[in-house]
């Protein structure tokens, strides 16, 4: 799975995003959320769940506002959630490395939002089976 940067994976969405994006709206309606690989969690079976705080991104206040603006508008508007995930690796020197992908496969809703601390549970989109066609 190749690496993309935030812009070129919100965009697989339909959504426009700064490089420090945290959230936007996608052309659908969609929220699409960056999502740190180290806040998912196993809820239940077929459950995905991702669990985050606002609070933990104070430097990019203005990002933050926004992703809590999406959050409550999600919740309220039970609108669907998408996934770019990122993960960070630690490199030599104290720098690391971010790797960014989709994942295009699983779908979200937000289930709790306090104003801070926030959750949601993803699921596998279901596949349509292929039609069975019967040879003569």
């Amino acid at each position: 799975m190749a690496s993309l940067n935030l812009v070129d994976a919100y965009a697989k969405f339909g959504a426009k995003a700064g490089v420090r994006a945290q959230s936007a709206i996608a052309a659908d309606g969609a929220v699409v959320l960056s999502c740190a690989s180290t806040y998912f969690g196993h809820h239940a079976v077929g459950v995905l769940r991702y669990q985050d705080r606002l609070s933990r991104e104070t430097e990019k206040a203005r990002g933050t506002v926004q992703l809590g603006e999406h959050l409550a508008r999600a919740r309220d508007e039970s609108l669907p959630v998408r996934a770019v995930i990122v993960s960070r690796t630690a490199l030599r020197g104290g720098k690391s490395s971010r790797t960014v992908h989709v994942r295009s496969d699983i779908v979200g809703k937000v289930t709790s939002f306090d104003g801070d601390l926030f959750v949601v549970d993803f699921r596998r989109i279901p596949v349509p089976e292929k039609p069975v066609t019967k040879r003569r």
